[in-house]
Order: C-alpha cells, then structure tokens, then sequence
C-alpha cells in the first residue's frame, strides 16, 4: 500500500479523481461524495472544501445540483479538454517515434513582459526544452494540446509554431542532451520506480483486488504518474540514454493501470465506468 504523503496535495488528487472516474459520472459528483472519496486516501474535507474552492476559482469546476438536488461540481469545458488531452500523454501504451518536432517561437512586447514568463512557464510545463534563446522545441505530437493551452490562455497571438526535422550539424541525441535536461528528467522516473513498483509486484502476488485498496493505490499512482509525461515529453527511444528508467516507469503504471482501475472504480461506485 502507499503512503499519502506532501507529494499528494488535495488539489492534485481531487484533479486524478475526475480524470480517472468522475467526468464519467452522468451528473455533477456530490460534495458528499468527493469528501468520501478524498478521505479513503487520507484528505480531510476541510482540505476538499478549500481546494474545490480554488478549482473553482481557477475555472475547472463548476458548481452543479445532482438529480436529488445535491450540491456538487462537475468540469468545466476548458477542464474537460484539459483532460482528454492529457489522456494521450498520460495512457500512452507504445514507446514514441520519432514524428520530428514541433518549434515555438514567441515575441511579447515590452509593455506585456508579464506575459512572457507566463509563456516560458507554459512551454515548459508541456514538456518543451530550449534549441536557443526564445526557441522552444517539442516532439511534434505536442502540438494540438500546445495550441489548446495557449488559446486558452489567450496567449496564442504571441507565439509562432513551425514543424521540421533535426538536419544537424550535432548528432540529434547530442542536440536533445542539451535542450532537455535528461539527468534531471531520469531522476523523476527513478523516484517513480521507488514508490510505485513495489505496489505493483505486491498486487501481482495477490489473487483478490478488495475495492477501497485497489481505489486508494490507484488513485495514488496516477496522481503521481499523471506529471511524469509533461517533465519527460516522451523522446525517441534512440535519442537517449541506454536503459532510460522512463521504460520502466511506464510499465509500472501500465501494470498497475490494468490491475486496479477497475476494481476501484467499484468504490466510486455512483460514478459510471468509461467505455
């Protein structure tokens, strides 16, 4: 089993709650229920309140009343989009190939300078490293959930994107050592594999999946997952390192994905199952 720790703020697991079962629900998920919920992995709901509150601020939920007249929340449409664009990265089954890259390059004015570190903070966080200075560089695929973010951020008068290959003079592997820090990005998998793949090889001991158990540690490792495919954008297999723990740490969630999903989706109960 995993222990809840500081890495498992509220607002990020009430975030993996609705992308593993709750945007599956046919209404808005009751306040009653996401406090049931949040404290089978250890958040009181004072902490659920405040950080449903700040979700709300930020525009993910909004507030609803469930058939019975309940009060609940379900997304919003930028959270929903938010989501299914992170399903790509985030159950992503075959290794990446090599789809050549996808180039950002911004100009802000003077005036809006605020704006530009916005940019920066956005880019990385999607997984983009830097070819130069104001040139930014992702794998292709990265794409449509770029241009998603920045038009939702009204960002996207901004910047410019334009697709190509790597035609040197550095070997590619040479070049993405530089835009990315790959020894920093390997050390965010590895610690992954610290957690989480202990709870994986206990659960393939284990015949029986006892709802609330299989729930908790699901919910557990996606919330911890669900960030590694936006620090580690997914290169090419043979533009890294020999025995790139990021293989591994994928495999831990894929097993760990199909041995509890299910099952702890009999304790969300109320919610309906994905197709």
């Amino acid at each position: 089993m995993i222990n809840v720790s500081d890495q498992h703020a509220p607002r990020s697991l009430i975030v993996t709650l609705y992308g593993a079962y709750g945007r599956f629900a046919t209404g808005p998920v009751p306040v009653a229920e996401l406090i049931r919920l949040l404290a089978a992995v250890g958040v009181d709901a004072p902490s659920v309140r405040s950080s449903v509150s700040r979700l709300k601020r930020r525009g993910l939920l909004v507030p609803a009343r469930t058939a019975q007249g309940a009060a609940g929340y379900e997304l919003s449409p930028d959270a929903r989009q938010l989501l299914d664009d992170g399903d790509r990265r985030i159950y992503a089954t075959a290794p990446p190939e090599d789809e050549g890259w996808v180039l950002a390059v911004f100009s802000v004015p003077e005036s809006e300078r605020q704006k530009r570190h916005v940019l920066r903070s956005r880019l990385a966080g999607l997984g983009f490293g830097t070819a130069a200075p104001g040139v930014w560089i992702a794998p292709a695929r990265l794409y449509e959930e770029t241009r998603h973010t920045l038009q939702r951020l009204r960002l996207d008068a901004y910047v410019d994107f334009f697709r190509g290959d790597h035609l040197g003079f550095a070997p590619t592997a040479e070049a993405v050592a530089r835009w990315w820090d790959l020894a920093a990005i390997a050390k965010e998998h590895e610690a992954f594999l610290d957690r989480h793949a202990r709870v994986l090889h206990a659960w393939e001991k284990r015949e029986d999946a006892p709802p609330e158990e299989a729930y908790r540690d699901y919910l557990l490792t996606l919330d911890s997952w669900r960030h590694l495919p936006y620090i580690d954008p997914g290169l090419p297999a043979e533009l890294l390192p020999e025995d790139w723990p990021g293989t591994r740490s994928s495999a831990v969630f894929q097993g760990l994905h199909e041995r509890l999903r299910d099952a702890g989706a009999e304790f969300v109960g109320l919610l309906s199952s994905p197709e």
